[in-house]
């Protein structure tokens, strides 16, 4: 039986191929028959820049079903819904031996798509052999759509968990992109006092007023002036900055108080210009946050079951694989209307 999936070859260019599914896997893999794959910004970079990213991470938000185990491969039965994740610490890299298993080398080659093993191709496919390390069971009662969301919500639930949020913070979400808007549900998760969101696309504006948050606002002087009326000047507890653009890292921490912290979410392409002297004198935190750990995963799932967190809502469109092309140049282009688009194999 041969498998279909998408692979970048070329900048802004990809074909779609044909693999035979391998006779009997190896130890220690599964074969996954894909539902669903998010698209992401990481995806259209990757596209964008002629595969600069590994080949597993083009596609890497994805549920699926266990289709076939290795022998020595338990508790995963043919059938199981799973979505993508990363194994637990492995307790021997160096990470792990010195004490810090919520680093785990492994598991963050794991994320990142470089660990021994990795798949040959991401989950734009009809189907892929991973690590059984590298899957979860879905949780009862989420949809297969809410189980496709499962992982950009692991990303935000990490930063917010490694933000360490105080209890009634004002917190400013800088972008209302996927990220940011599931960066500002976790920061209302966690206890947030106020949450303000900046945004200057009206329809993201909306999406995030949708979820429930009554304070939205463009950026700009207003913004700024608004971030000093909300907390009497001194500027806000924490700012989770969710673009990624560059050229927002000084002004996103100039409104943060004096002690406060500035959690980085968003990824940029580019080097940054900043005021160290500015951070240093204002004594500001800054966290960076980068992928997340497997505990991320559980906890992102059960915020999602218990309606703590809503993803449904960010889901705007469905594509086949055939139109997975069109799509990334569409993202690309900054014109698009979409949130989170899904591909799903089977179409």
């Amino acid at each position: 039986m041969t498998t279909s999936f998408a692979q970048v070859n070329g900048v802004s260019s990809l074909t779609i191929r044909q693999e035979e599914a391998p006779a009997a896997l190896d130890p220690g893999m599964v074969e996954v028959s894909i539902t669903y794959c998010g698209i992401c910004a990481t995806d259209t970079h990757n596209y964008t820049s002629g595969g600069q990213i590994p080949a597993s991470v083009f596609g890497h938000e994805w549920t699926g079903v266990i289709a076939a185990t290795a022998d020595d491969v338990t508790g995963l039965p043919v059938g199981t819904r799973v979505i993508a994740s990363v194994g637990a610490a492995c307790g021997v890299c160096a990470q792990c031996q010195a004490g810090h298993p919520g680093h785990c080398d492994l598991a963050f080659a794991e994320a990142n798509g470089v660990a021994p093993g990795s798949p040959a191709h991401g989950a734009f496919a009809q189907s892929m052999v991973v690590s059984a390390r590298r899957v979860m069971p879905v949780l009862e009662g989420l949809s297969d759509i809410e189980a496709a969301l499962v992982e950009p919500t692991a990303v935000t639930f990490h930063a917010v968990r490694r933000t360490h949020q105080p209890l009634g913070a004002i917190v400013v979400v800088q972008g209302a992109g996927p990220i940011g808007l599931l960066a500002a549900q976790h920061a209302r998760h966690a206890g947030a006092g106020h949450v303000l969101v900046i945004e200057p696309n009206e329809q993201r504006r909306q999406a995030a007023t949708k979820l429930g948050f009554t304070d939205v606002i463009a950026p700009g002087e207003a913004a700024r002036a608004h971030v000093l009326e909300l907390t009497d000047g001194l500027g806000a507890d924490v700012l989770y900055e969710c673009t990624g653009a560059a050229a927002l890292l000084q002004p996103s921490a100039e409104l943060v108080r004096r002690g406060g912290t500035l959690s980085l979410l968003g990824f940029p392409m580019t080097d940054s210009t900043v005021s160290y002297g500015d951070w240093q004198i204002r004594e500001l935190t800054v966290i960076g946050s980068l992928a997340y750990t497997r505990d991320d995963f559980l906890g992102a799932q059960r915020a999602i079951a218990d309606g703590s967190v809503r993803v449904s809502d960010l889901h705007t469109g469905t594509i086949g694989l055939g139109q997975l092309s069109a799509m990334l140049d569409e993202l690309d282009s900054g014109r698009t209307e979409h949130a989170k688009v899904l591909l799903d194999p089977r179409i």
